[in-house]
């Protein structure tokens, strides 16, 4: 059976709307609230609320966001696919390995907030951009997890959010992140997974990485005449270089960030999906499809 037509606001799954949060909060909740069914998972509902409006504007202190790519449809991707990987994991894992709904609840809680780093204070004057803090972006999310979680009045998350939101990012490897327990170090794999595979299993991916991936990657010292080299990353030219690049970007994630680094932990999301890996499927559909888009724009060569 062929690829099955989605919307660019729609999921993996073509079931729920990314571009809506309380869509995304209710399937959620769905999800949790069927494995863990003695736990009050209501607190998500809050947590969506104030993650849009900081994305808005409306939380007192920060500009709204104003960046194209990591924006408000794909932290919602990124926690909806968090949700499926969690309860994937503790559906198959013997009781001593699974996670359980308090740490469940804070992987949620990480998912939602994990790019808050890229939202400017209201009294930024530095810069124009949120982009401008890509390099830094997760150790300011970090502090936003900090500074909100208690705040909202969900302090017993601040220290696991604030460790395993790392897990997304480069700054450090998985390997140096200090963690607190196995299952921790777990869920911190499962959300830099979730961060993987929502982008990439976009079906409109490719034409994000052009149009808004590439901006960033400029405004943030990352691509253009006048970047800097960023450790064990590529400075991109221009954005048909970043998507020439993009195949084998999702290659070298399979293979070293998603198996390597994570531990293969993205299968959990089949258990999920009753044998069948959606992310996956998708991501490899998107990388065939650009690398025969990519060949046929190519200039053929004289014979």
């Amino acid at each position: 059976m062929g690829q099955v037509a989605r919307s660019a606001h729609m999921d993996v799954s073509n079931t729920v709307d990314v571009t809506e949060p309380g869509d995304v909060a209710a399937a959620v909740r769905r999800i949790l609230e069927a494995r863990y069914a003695l736990f009050d998972f209501t607190p998500v509902d809050t947590l969506v609320a104030d993650l849009s409006r900081l994305y808005r504007g409306d939380y007192p202190g920060f500009s709204a966001c104003d960046i194209g790519y990591h924006n408000l449809q794909h932290v919602l991707d990124v926690t909806l696919a968090m949700s499926r990987l969690v309860d994937g994991h503790d559906w198959i894992e013997a009781d001593g390995a699974r996670l359980g709904p308090e740490l469940a609840l804070a992987g949620i809680a990480a998912a939602l907030f994990h790019d808050s780093g890229y939202i400017r204070r209201a009294r930024d004057t530095r810069h124009k951009n949120g982009a401008a803090y890509t390099r830094v972006h997760v150790s300011r999310s970090a502090r936003f997890l900090e500074e909100y979680l208690p705040a909202a009045g969900m302090s017993q998350l601040a220290g696991v959010c604030t460790r395993i939101v790392h897990f997304t990012g480069y700054e450090l490897t998985p390997s140096e992140i200090v963690v607190a327990s196995p299952q921790e170090r777990r869920l911190g794999e499962l959300l830099g997974t979730a961060d993987l595979i929502a982008q990439m299993a976009d079906v409109d991916y490719a034409r994000k990485c052009r149009e808004h991936l590439f901006e960033e990657f400029r405004v943030g010292g990352l691509a253009g005449e006048h970047a800097s080299q960023y450790p064990g990353a590529t400075v991109f030219r221009s954005p048909e270089h970043l998507l020439e690049s993009t195949p084998a970007f999702i290659r070298n994630a399979i293979d070293s960030r998603l198996e390597g680094q994570f531990g293969g932990v993205y299968r959990y999301a089949a258990e999920h999906f009753d044998g069948e890996d959606l992310y996956m499927n998708a991501i490899l559909h998107n990388c065939r499809t650009l690398e025969a888009e990519l060949a046929r724009s190519m200039p053929r060569a004289l014979p």
